[in-house]
């Protein structure tokens, strides 16, 4: 089905086809951007910089569940496209599966609106024919819609990757490890839209709520940390609060602040945060730090955490820029290292991640992780303390990890962290372990490993 592809330069201006709104023509840029290797949230950001905060949200929804949703609707699709769905071109399979997200699970967008729209888009950006298919296939899954039914599957791995849209091969793994049940219910939290928590700052929880209430924001309790609100947002921007251009709070999942708190980084302490952008970790550590040194490789990412310490007022936060396999910085006496993973954990918030992520991604992640590890080691002053985490479930990044690197150096050892820091209920051995199946958060695992004296 190879047609005319509507031209496409990627930023924020909208070329638009007649009569399709900007919404559902950002969304098809959005899903263009993915195929060619663009991070979801970078290309979100960019795209949806001209839509209001109404529209923003809508294209949140559409683009992100239908990311959620990918391998149910490509099931449902299949059954009726004749000669099935590998002979579509992309970008027609693209159009497909946001029309039948807005049919099937967008309560707010009538049938005819979804189908038209999306055959107006499809005529635009791969030619006429490509209207017609799309007319048809759309108008059959709406006739059918009471009777849909995914296709049987013998096999139960098969069954939950098409009923919860995860590739097949990341479903094996986690059924392998926890079992059907525990496995369908991972895959369900990571088809949630994850709340916004809120972490006060310069402020206690109670001063915090009260701006926030005044604001005509809903405030309710957060999994796991006490003085962590979520959020529920009326109309308007998260960034147009009063609360948050004041700097009183950041926005945190309950499993990376716990990440810090297992941590409990001693009073006045000189703090390396080894991989901080986009910074959370680093503000969280900088409440008991004497100095935080937050570097990281992305120049992109480190213009972001700068902002957010200018707007916190965070003074002895210090931002630089480094690679964590070369960190120029002095040793000291805690070094975070909050490692770039497979992001198994955080799959609710980066819907791309599922389809993104390849076996061989494990392999080349545990490589860096054991490189960044041995570096790490040698800016800890002796008697200190380095702290590795993740936010993937993966034993072969986290546990596996850290037993390789205690095999490595024996007169280190592995640590508790202090009575009361995080609840008993995350912790495992003496390792954090925060599943998202078990605990309501996104997934994150850390270690305290003690230099000798």
């Amino acid at each position: 089905m190879a047609g005319q592809h509507h031209p496409d330069n990627g930023n924020a201006t909208l070329a638009r086809p007649s009569a399709v709104t900007d919404a559902r023509i950002v969304a098809a840029g959005v899903c263009a951007d993915l195929r060619r290797g663009e991070l979801l949230d970078t290309t979100f950001d960019r795209r949806t910089a001209l839509l209001d905060a109404r529209d923003r949200r809508w294209t949140r929804e559409l683009v992100y569940g239908t990311l959620r949703m990918r391998s149910r609707l490509d099931a449902l699709l299949a059954e009726r496209v004749r000669g099935g769905l590998g002979r579509l071109d992309p970008e027609l399979l693209d159009l497909l599966r946001l029309g039948a997200y807005q049919l099937l699970e967008m309560g707010s967008v009538p049938a005819y609106a979804a189908i038209a729209q999306t055959v107006e888009l499809a005529k635009a950006r791969a030619g006429v024919g490509a209207g017609k298919l799309a007319n048809a296939v759309l108008r059959r899954l709406d006739r059918e819609r009471l009777t849909l039914t995914l296709p049987a599957a013998a096999d139960p791995v098969d069954a939950l990757a098409t009923e919860f849209s995860h590739p097949q091969w990341l479903v094996a793994r986690w059924v392998e490890r926890w079992g059907v049940d525990e496995t369908r219910r991972l895959l369900a939290a990571n088809n949630t839209e994850p709340p916004i928590v809120a972490r006060p700052v310069h402020v206690v929880r109670e001063q915090l709520e009260a701006s926030l209430e005044a604001a005509g924001v809903r405030v309710d309790d957060a999994p796991l940390v006490s003085d962590s609100v979520v959020l529920t947002l009326p109309a308007p921007a998260l960034t147009e609060l009063g609360a948050f251009k004041r700097g009183l709070f950041h926005i945190q999942d309950p499993a990376a602040t716990l990440v810090t708190r297992y941590a409990a980084v001693p009073e006045g302490a000189l703090v390396a945060d080894l991989c901080a952008a986009p910074g959370g970790k680093a503000f969280e550590l900088a409440r008991d730090a004497g100095a935080v040194y937050a570097s990281d490789a992305s120049a992109h990412r480190l213009q972001r955490l700068r902002a957010s310490v200018e707007r916190l007022q965070l003074d002895n936060v210090h931002v630089y820029a480094a690679d964590g396999r070369a960190p120029a910085i002095r040793p000291v006496n805690v070094v975070l290292l909050d490692a770039p993973c497979t992001g198994t954990g955080t799959m609710r918030r980066h819907p791309d991640a599922r389809w993104r992520l390849k076996p061989s991604d494990l392999a080349v992640m545990t490589a860096l992780q054991q490189k960044l590890l041995a570096s790490a080691a040698t800016l800890v002053r002796p008697g200190g303390l380095l702290v590795y985490s993740t936010c993937s479930l993966e034993p072969e990044e986290n546990d596996a990890a850290v037993d390789r690197f205690l095999a490595a150096h024996p007169d280190w050892r592995l640590e508790a962290p202090p009575e009361g820091a995080v609840p008993g209920a995350v912790l495992d051995g003496g390792r954090l372990r925060v599943l998202p199946q078990r605990h309501g958060a996104d997934g994150a695992f850390a270690a305290r490993l003690r230099r000798p004296a």
